[in-house]
């Protein structure tokens, strides 16, 4: 972790005439950058996986129209269906899971007050008047809401919720557009539940607020920035899937 925390420290200080006392936030944004720019051929992958995934939807509900009464043997084709297809369910999980360890190395030097046996330099830095080792409760316990430190994490806030907002219609969107039957339990009703999780889906973004809210506010920085990419980065990528612009009203 010094290793690392020697980079972010470097980075800063390489930021810091333009950025001045806010260099080693502006040194997280970059390193985020840095990581989705990483991270991005997984994500083209997973968008031609998807794609991939959406052109076998008409062979899948054929499937299950054959074996809608026998769920083990519609899970058997479907899974043979992928393979034979060479399409993984899983690839749209690999930008994110490779994604984790740089959140837990922001979350872990952000949250010791001491790095290597010395007192841990980088928890002195701010984003404007937020110490980027606090959290929204100490900013809270420092002025209040709308306190110096407060309304950083409210423009955080905002930020979040707005993409929040994007990527809940976008799911909705493409949710309604590649909507197909649900696989039936053995009794050939729908799975008890599953339109529930459906239902919920779509809600999944505005989850980040609470990691926003918990985390230290430079593992906060991360999430934020990397979400905006994410919904940017998706934008471009499935511009051309089913549901991906607003439905124009007839």
């Amino acid at each position: 972790m010094s290793v690392f925390a020697s980079l972010v420290e470097g980075l800063a200080d390489l930021l810091e005439p333009l950025f001045q006392a806010s260099a080693a936030a502006a040194a997280i944004v970059l390193f985020t950058a840095f990581v989705r720019l990483l991270v991005h051929p997984l994500s083209r992958a997973s968008a031609r996986g998807q794609r991939a995934r959406a052109a076998l939807q008409p062979r899948i509900a054929e499937l299950r129209k054959k074996h809608k009464k026998n769920p083990e043997k519609l899970q058997k084709a479907v899974l043979e269906l992928h393979a034979k297809e060479k399409v993984s369910p899983l690839s749209g999980c690999l930008p994110s899971f490779f994604q984790l360890p740089a959140f837990f190395l922001l979350y872990h030097l952000f949250s010791n007050s001491e790095i290597g046996g010395e007192a841990n330099s980088l928890l002195a830095h701010k984003l404007f008047a937020a110490p980027l080792g606090d959290r929204w409760a100490d900013a809270l316990g420092d002025g209040g809401v709308f306190g110096a430190q407060g309304l950083v994490y409210a423009g955080l806030f905002v930020i979040v919720a707005a993409v929040a907002t994007f990527n809940y219609r976008r799911t909705k969107r493409q949710m309604a557009a590649t909507a197909m039957p649900v696989v039936p339990s053995e009794s050939g009703e729908q799975v008890p539940g599953l339109g529930a999780v459906l239902k919920f889906m779509p809600l999944m973004s505005f989850m980040t607020l609470v990691t926003v809210a918990v985390v230290p506010l430079a593992a906060a920085l991360y999430v934020v920035t990397s979400t905006t990419w994410s919904a940017v980065e998706r934008a471009v990528l499935y511009r051309d899937m089913p549901g991906a612009a607003p439905a124009t009203a007839a």
